[in-house]
């Protein structure tokens, strides 16, 4: 801690500063910070305290009393009245009454000697939140950070504070106010006043925004000198020699006493201490969308018409709506991007969108690459979603997805299969064959098939250079993994690589131009892997070609072509394997 100055010790700018128009409401704080010894020149302190109940509407005339001294250093102990009755540690009590609960608990560990504050079970729940290392965050609503603890090095807490937005939905629900107080002390010893920063300042008392300002200026010696007393009383009629003595009443012929007196001085310097109070009430606004439920009036509109006309998200909210919404096909990238969500597909050209909200949002595919959406799914999302949503919302073009038209209008599901479904199915197929053949893994390792299927997804290829990471996701899913060790044993050239030991293999098997014609698309994407850096080079251009992909396509469409095409090539791999009794090329 460096020195201060005298902006520092009249806390001018803190004292301007509300808790409630922050972002961030600490619920308990004790936040020392000190350097040097208390007594000497050079010494430097600084604490923050801050103390919180949450008071029932008829005792708010009561709250308007409490202050520090009630709120900041109070014990929040479960207690048994002499007359039986039980409190518990969530009740806030004044004068033996509940007034109002308590948000943190302190639980003071004598034993071990630690301070531990506990966040009141019933917000954590009610706010739906879950701990992660010091935050408590809320995963419906993309894992937003709601509440967090410090600790100091010994483990001992001195802060929780919530996020303003949530406590007061919190106090809505409960239809509570939150009483905080809080003290806040500045300190510096200095030589002496003239020649310091904090020369010109006189000892003061002002009421200054909203809370009362004490400055105090005391030579070190008139806080740490002068004069002392002790006084010691003894007994004279104890017998240390017997075995159980035992003390009788106390009279004057078997006590002695004695005391000293003197005077301690010495204490060079003064002490700068600033001292600032303020109580202040965090209210409510009546709202509680995420604890009680309540209406959301800011939901966002979603283009439903070619002229772009808009409806709301509470008019949407119809299961006999009859709309379909069109938006971007990066909204789909964009949702993959938040935790907690995950892509799956259901037909060739339709999926669902797994979120936080503990919804699959059904989506399609039209001919025009736009997902569309039946108009009712999105309102049913949690607002942040929607906002997501209403962000890439579009007026339509290219019709509804046919194949998710049929599942809506007809309640029938296309006949068909999601290329990405059919690389995952084979590779556990080939995966199945070769083990069943040979005897030998052909992986080195198994594959997440939900992250899997959010990096290999045709919304991933966007451009040429995408176009070309995706392959390289292919890549790592099937070439990456394969087993070369495992590979060698089986193949008559122990020297090749990962690709083409399998196709040496697979050469045994069907014979060498099959097995070149098959490996085909394989090879054709493995070369497309490193394009991204040189997309314009020529061998990509071959590559691409070789993979089977129609560069006149959408780049969307040239991404689902090659995962078709290189999940086929796979499966004639596996089926093959298990085919050698007929040899024949599955083409």
């Amino acid at each position: 801690m460096c020195k201060k100055n005298k902006d520092w010790i009249l806390q001018a700018s803190e004292t301007r500063r509300v808790y409630s128009t922050a972002t961030w409401v600490p619920l308990r704080a004790s936040v020392p910070d000190q350097e040097g010894d208390v007594q000497k020149i050079g010494y430097l302190e600084e604490y923050l305290g801050v103390g919180t109940a949450a008071i029932h509407p008829e005792y708010i005339k009561i709250g308007n009393r409490l202050d520090f001294n009630d709120l900041g250093g109070h014990r929040t102990d479960p207690y048994v009245h002499s007359d039986g009755r039980y409190t518990p540690i969530d009740h806030y009590q004044y004068n033996d009454e509940t007034i109002g609960v308590e948000l943190v608990f302190e639980h003071i560990q004598s034993v071990i000697g630690k301070r531990h504050w506990i966040l009141n079970p019933d917000l954590v729940v009610a706010l739906d939140l879950i701990k992660e290392g010091n935050s408590w965050v809320r995963p419906v609503e993309d894992f937003t950070e709601v509440a967090r603890e410090r600790v100091d090095s010994e483990g001992n807490h001195y802060l929780i504070e919530i996020k303003r937005e949530f406590l007061m939905d919190y106090l809505a629900a409960r239809n509570l106010s939150l009483r905080m107080a809080t003290f806040r002390m500045r300190v510096e010893n200095v030589p002496s006043l003239k020649g310091s920063p904090y020369q010109g300042l006189v000892s003061l008392e002002e009421a200054r925004d909203g809370g009362h300002f004490e400055l105090i200026i005391r030579s070190l010696d008139s806080v740490y000198g002068g004069t002392f007393a002790t006084f010691r009383v003894g007994r004279t009629d104890v017998d240390g020699e017997e075995d159980a003595p035992v003390m009788g009443p106390e009279t004057n012929d078997n006590t002695e006493s004695e005391q000293t007196r003197g005077y301690i001085s010495g204490f060079k310097g003064v002490r700068i201490e600033s001292q600032f109070r303020r109580e202040e009430w965090i209210e409510h606004k009546g709202q509680s969308i995420r604890v009680r439920g309540d209406v959301n009036t800011e939901l966002p509109s979603f283009v439903v018409e070619t002229d772009a006309k808009r409806m709301t998200s509470a008019e949407l909210n119809d299961e006999d709506i009859g709309r379909w919404l069109f938006f971007k096909p990066e909204i789909i990238n964009h949702l993959l991007g938040h935790r907690g969500f995950s892509l799956q597909w259901y037909t060739a050209e339709t999926g669902g969108i797994c979120s936080t909200s503990d919804r699959a949002t059904h989506f399609g595919l039209n001919g025009s690459d736009l997902v569309s959406v039946y108009g009712c799914d999105i309102p049913r999302l949690e607002p942040w979603e929607q906002a997501i949503w209403a962000a890439q919302s579009i007026v339509p073009e290219g019709k509804v997805s046919k194949e998710l038209l049929l599942a809506h209008a007809q309640g029938r599901a296309a006949k068909t299969k999601a290329a990405e479904n059919l690389l995952i199915e084979n590779l556990e197929m080939v995966e199945h064959a070769f083990l069943v053949k040979y005897k030998t893994p052909l992986f080195n390792h198994p594959i997440n098939i939900i992250e899997t299927l959010k990096v290999v997804s045709r919304f991933a290829s966007k451009d040429k250079p995408s176009l070309l990471r995706l392959a390289k996701e292919l890549v790592r899913v099937f070439s990456d993994r394969l087993n070369i060790p495992g590979l060698r044993t089986h193949a008559r050239n122990k020297e090749l690589g990962s690709i083409k030991l399998l196709e040496d293999i697979l050469t045994q098997i069907i014979g060498p131009d099959k097995a070149r014609e098959l490996f085909g698309v394989i090879i054709g994407v493995y070369d497309m892997r490193n394009g991204d850096a040189h997309p314009t080079s020529s061998k990509i251009d071959d590559a691409i070609k070789l993979a089977g992909i129609d560069q006149d396509l959408s780049y969307l469409k040239q991404g689902q072509q090659m995962i078709h095409n290189y999940a086929e090539a796979i499966g004639l791999i596996g089926t093959n394997i298990l085919d050698v009794q007929k040899n024949r090329f599955k083409g």
